[in-house]
């Protein structure tokens, strides 16, 4: 808990929107002493916070993740098992009386039953308690999948706190029954960095990607700044953020923390 704790803190300085409050506190208190480096501090997170906080260039920067195209059914026939990944939860939600799944999880949830229901295949449901709580993400997925969609969960890992856990723990649970083509159900902007990962592991993956971004203009609301926008940019940036930090270490020496 206590490294997962710590190395989203340093996530969340190293992004938007801490890292720009950062900057402009900066300029802030550096504006006496040295007025010139203080404005271009202030006129950075001001003008980056802006831009990102844009509908258009959030979906530029999540764009810029996607390795694949909405996933075709023909490809379900060559799959053995859907892999659905947690993307997070909402702990003692007081209208559930406990814990349940946040927004990003229910998607990517709703899509895996359209799929199974599409194909027949088993389902595993990965996800730990990452920041605490009561209940695992894959328990609660197989929960809900059971309960409100009719749907049993042939495979539970329920202790992954990164991606990195996802798919290493994931993996012995489908090679213990010869599974090895599986389709990878998460976020379009996500399968970049989780792919990899998996395949690190000796699977075969078909990304089944959703929610895929649009990079056109299609209204002045695109390029004004919105509280959608600005989480856009911040999970695309976390994604670049994360793939660099797996490539790192993947260099260092084992054992690293």
């Amino acid at each position: 808990m206590t490294i997962w704790l710590d190395t989203n803190l340093i996530a969340a300085a190293l992004l938007p929107p801490l890292l720009l409050v950062l900057f402009l506190a900066t300029g802030l208190i550096l504006h006496r002493r040295n007025p010139r480096l203080a404005m271009s501090l202030i006129l950075l997170s001001t003008t980056a916070l802006y831009a990102l906080s844009t509908p258009w260039v959030g979906g530029l920067l999540q764009k810029s993740l996607e390795i694949s195209f909405p996933l075709s059914p023909a490809k379900l026939q060559t799959a053995d098992a859907i892999v659905l990944l947690g993307g997070g939860r909402r702990t003692n939600a007081a209208e559930y009386g406990g814990d349940t799944l946040n927004s990003i999880s229910l998607e990517r949830l709703r899509y895996a039953a359209i799929l199974h229901r599409t194909s027949g295949l088993p389902i595993l449901a990965s996800g730990g308690k990452p920041g605490g709580g009561t209940l695992s993400e894959g328990r609660i997925m197989q929960h809900i999948l059971q309960s409100e969609y009719g749907i049993s969960t042939r495979w539970v890992e329920d202790a992954a706190l990164t991606t990195w856990d996802n798919a290493r723990l994931s993996a012995p649970l489908l090679k213990e029954q010869n599974i090895q083509h599986i389709v990878l159900v998460t976020h379009a902007w996500h399968l970049r960095r989780a792919v990899p990962l998996f395949e690190a592991q000796g699977l075969s993956v078909i990304p089944a990607g959703l929610q895929f971004s649009s990079t056109r203009i299609d209204s002045i609301l695109d390029v004004l700044p919105t509280p959608a926008g600005l989480r856009d940019s911040t999970f695309a940036l976390h994604e670049w953020l994360g793939i660099l930090w797996y490539k790192l270490r993947s260099i260092l020496p084992e054992g690293t923390p």
